[in-house]
């Protein structure tokens, strides 16, 4: 139990860093230019985590690395921006907090890990707190907006769980997680040439901006995330995942010096008792009967 709270407080780095990211693409990264800035997001980041992991990928996992590159930093990056340009925050978030349960399906699938009852419980409790912290969006929905936060549910949930069963091999988060950024962000540089042109030019704010999404909200966030895949049950981190809209939604609150509303005090407890839930570990019947089975006879 005291294991799986502590990578519970490792793996949740990532979804407060990313939930601190939107702040700060909306106030200091140039609009209109989502390749580029997924480029600038993903590829300093994985060349600073190969300077570190000092190791090259070997084998299958030039392949794996490009696969999980596309799904979980290339492709996701830019999806995940061209959908907060064209939906509310409250819906795009709304549909990704479906994470838990589209990464429970992929573990089912893939990792023969079968969500229980009480993982499902959680989720349902988090996702209905999500709604509630956010609302419910007033305006009208796009079409597109929606395909695209749909994709990179499916993209990035089936890649996370991709990466925790191919993360049982000897190589570790740090390696992993540096590869994959090196690899989303070479597939963006052409298609970021094709469709804006030059690259933006970046002030001294925009540096710093980048800078911060670069370490904290990719490089610290993806390899505590993770590693967290890699010792806890996809399901249970994909609940973790849901403290970026929280996150978010605090920070907003915060910057703007409003208080929460009952309703969103509500949907925050929500989300937290969703949390909770699926790090509880409940001992089955049969376990039990022979922990007091042992007891009786010492």
């Amino acid at each position: 139990m005291e294991d799986t709270f502590r990578w519970s407080l490792v793996t949740a780095i990532a979804p407060i860093a990313w939930g601190t990211n939107y702040f700060v693409t909306h106030e200091y990264l140039p609009a209109g230019h989502p390749l580029y800035g997924a480029v600038f997001r993903a590829l300093p980041a994985g060349l600073l985590l190969l300077a570190l992991a000092r190791r090259l990928p070997r084998g299958i996992w030039w392949w794996r690395s490009l696969l999980l590159g596309i799904c979980n930093m290339g492709a996701f990056f830019a999806l995940i921006y061209l959908a907060s340009q064209l939906l509310p925050v409250s819906l795009a978030s709304t549909i990704m907090s479906a994470a838990p349960f589209t990464m429970a399906l992929f573990a089912w699938g893939l990792l023969a890990e079968r969500p229980t009852a009480q993982v499902l419980i959680g989720a349902t409790a988090g996702i209905a707190g999500v709604v509630l912290l956010l609302g419910a969006a007033s305006t009208s929905v796009d079409v597109r907006g929606v395909a695209a936060s749909a994709a990179a549910l499916t993209m990035s949930s089936c890649g996370y769980v991709l990466a925790k069963k191919w993360g049982r091999a000897t190589e570790g988060p740090l390696a992993t997680t540096s590869w994959q950024l090196i690899a989303g962000g070479l597939v963006l540089i052409p298609c970021a040439v094709v469709v804006e042109g030059a690259p933006p030019h970046l002030d001294g704010p925009a540096v710093a901006g980048f800078a911060y999404v670069g370490l904290v909200a990719t490089a610290l966030a993806f390899t505590a995330w993770f590693a967290g895949l890699r010792r806890l049950p996809a399901a249970s981190v994909g609940l973790i995942g849901l403290l970026n809209p929280v996150t978010g939604v605090l920070l907003g609150l915060l910057v703007s010096g409003e208080v929460l509303t009952l309703r969103q005090v509500g949907g925050l407890a929500l989300v937290l008792l969703g949390i909770t839930l699926s790090q509880v570990r409940v001992n089955p019947p049969a376990r039990l009967a022979r922990v007091r089975q042992l007891e009786v006879t010492e």
